[in-house]
């Protein structure tokens, strides 16, 4: 099982690292591709329908800026889980990429992640979530992973609260 991260350019790759590395923590498989909806849409859809799932891919993420319709148009042709990373970019800052990206018509399901920083990274962290429904080991992975989550907070308080006394 693998998760393709595919981007419409490979200037949003540096924002996108930690999806990759996220994803390698748990031990999924990653393919990442540049591919446009416009410029390489034959490109996407040769992915999508043969190249992608031939080869172990069962969720999407698609990272996109502006009118971001990489997620959108690789959720025309796929029933695969397709998840949209609205990348921030200017001139508006990610608004663009966000509505574009969440507004999807009824019947093409596009799952969307926040923009800035934390997207990314929830992005993969949705994709192990969906592939741990599956996979017995990658489920206790997640669990140990939150279980850590938790213990950082905890800990973050009660250094907190040594400091107040």
């Amino acid at each position: 099982m693998s998760v393709a991260l595919l981007m419409g350019s490979d200037s949003d790759f540096p924002r996108l690292e930690e999806c990759v590395a996220t994803l390698k923590e748990f031990g999924v498989d990653v393919t990442a591709r540049v591919l446009s909806a416009h410029r390489t849409p034959d490109d996407v859809v040769q992915f999508v329908e043969k190249d992608g799932p031939e080869s172990g891919v069962k969720v999407f993420l698609c990272a996109a800026g502006g009118a971001a319709h990489l997620a959108g148009v690789v959720a025309a042709h796929t029933s695969l889980p397709v998840v949209g990373i609205p990348m921030d970019n200017p001139p508006l800052g990610g608004l663009d990429s966000l509505l574009s990206t969440a507004q999807m018509p009824g019947g093409v399901p596009v799952a969307t992640v926040g923009t800035g920083r934390g997207g990314p990274v929830n992005a993969a962290l949705l994709a192990v979530r969906i592939l741990a429904l599956g996979d017995e080991g990658l489920a206790e992975r997640l669990k140990e992973f939150r279980s850590g989550q938790t213990e950082k907070v905890h800990a973050k308080d009660a250094a907190l609260q040594a400091k107040l006394g």
